[in-house]
């Protein structure tokens, strides 16, 4: 039987670097960070002070503002980011069936601001004030819920809570939801909005944020070993996913074709990862089985690259063990120095940026990278951004539980 070819005919993202994919890559190719001194709230009681804020974000540009009360604010990014992708695709009533398009999208945290004004309101003014719109703003399948009444898409919708994995889990259940033949048009990705009091003190409470208050900017340092943590983000990473035959007839804009998804548990903690990268690398290699591959074809991998100290010598070593002695000509760069850690977002911007980085024949530079760890020797792209005939990517998302997600793009 024929395999249904899986392409992408739409991108949106609401990153720390702005708010659309133009202002995103930029940043990205021109090593600039988006991470400042916390603004949107008080933080002079708190450990961390920084964070990667997505402050040129406007809902009003997306929606009315009755409608945007109704939202927590990662779904506002996951429906902003969806109506940028949506206007990329061109599709027009009349070219898809509603039945057949569906919306697949990650978040680890969900409505987590909401969950603190709420509990505030509950505590300081009592339960009759506690708004009725509070667990539908909350609840995690809430962004794909709106997104799907947004766009009129009848088909499968579902939210995935994988933690930092979650946007991976997310596209992986698109691209093989279209291969089988039950849909033909999917919205995926991931959004988050989890950089809140709340969320600032659990996560430093458990010593994984970067605390280099002095230089917000140089604080995301993948692989370097000065690193200390990672820098929490927000926004939100979509693309639309095509059945290939379905966007040709139609004229599609292509960016490229997704051809390789794999999944693995680690099996081992619940906040650290294999400290052999054994689990991301069965991902890895499940991928590249999947994409009908072998290690030696792909040019680029994106790295989960995270900035803390574990999780990025156990990504160094999982992709030595897939690699090989080939490991150290494969090119590797974490976009997470120039924008932070989005958690459940984060595999849906960097699914965008290999994209382009396959449409632009550009690799997106690891920032920050002055003083190489001697446990990640391998080729991180370091600070500057490369020109390369890129053929084929990779997308690698690692989360809390040890849930590990490997996606594979290749260029048309």
């Amino acid at each position: 039987m024929e395999v249904r070819r899986v392409v992408v005919t739409g991108l949106g993202a609401i990153t720390p670097l702005g708010a659309s994919v133009e202002l995103y890559w930029s940043g990205l190719v021109a090593g600039r960070s988006g991470i400042r001194t916390l603004s949107r709230f008080e933080h002079a009681n708190q450990d961390v002070h920084i964070g990667g804020e997505c402050l040129d974000f406007e809902p009003g540009r997306f929606m009315d503002v009755r409608q945007a009360k109704r939202m927590d604010r990662f779904t506002l990014f996951a429906f902003a980011a969806a109506k940028l992708a949506f206007q990329q695709t061109g599709l027009q009533d009349g070219q898809f069936d509603p039945t057949r398009a569906g919306v697949m999208l990650g978040s680890g945290i969900g409505g987590l601001r909401e969950m603190e004004e709420q509990h505030l309101r509950l505590i300081e003014k009592g339960p009759d004030k506690v708004s009725a719109f509070t667990i539908p703003k909350l609840m995690a399948n809430a962004a794909p819920g709106h997104v799907s009444m947004a766009l009129n898409f009848q088909g499968a919708s579902a939210s995935f809570a994988t933690a930092c994995a979650s946007a991976g889990s997310a596209m992986g259940e698109a691209f093989h939801a279209i291969r089988r033949n039950e849909l033909d048009v999917v919205m995926t990705g991931g959004s988050e909005a989890a950089l809140t009091p709340l969320g600032i003190s659990a996560f430093a409470a458990m010593k994984a944020l970067s605390k280099r208050r002095d230089d917000p900017p140089g604080a995301s340092r993948p692989f370097d070993k000065d690193r200390d943590g990672f820098v929490l983000s927000e926004g939100a990473g979509l693309l639309v996913l095509e059945e290939y035959e379905h966007a040709r007839r139609r004229g599609a804009p292509i960016f490229g074709e997704m051809i390789g998804f794999g999944a693995s548990s680690d099996a081992t903690d619940i906040v650290q990862p294999e400290p052999e990268g054994r689990g991301a690398a069965r991902a890895m290699r499940l991928a590249i089985q999947s994409a009908r591959l072998s290690p030696g074809d792909i040019d680029y991998i994106n790295a989960h690259g995270t900035s803390t100290i574990l999780g990025d010598i156990a990504e160094t070593r999982a992709v030595k063990t897939v690699f090989g002695p080939a490991a150290h000509k494969v090119a590797i760069s974490s976009t997470k120095s120039s924008i932070g850690h989005l958690l459940g977002a984060s595999g849906g911007v960097e699914a965008i940026a290999c994209v382009l980085a396959l449409k632009h024949h550009t690799l997106p530079p690891t920032i920050n990278l002055h003083h190489p760890d001697p446990e990640c020797d391998l080729d991180y792209v370091p600070n500057t951004a490369r020109d390369a005939n890129v053929r084929v990517a990779m997308s690698n998302s690692f989360g809390f539980g040890g849930h590990n997600t490997c996606i594979v793009f290749r260029a048309m």
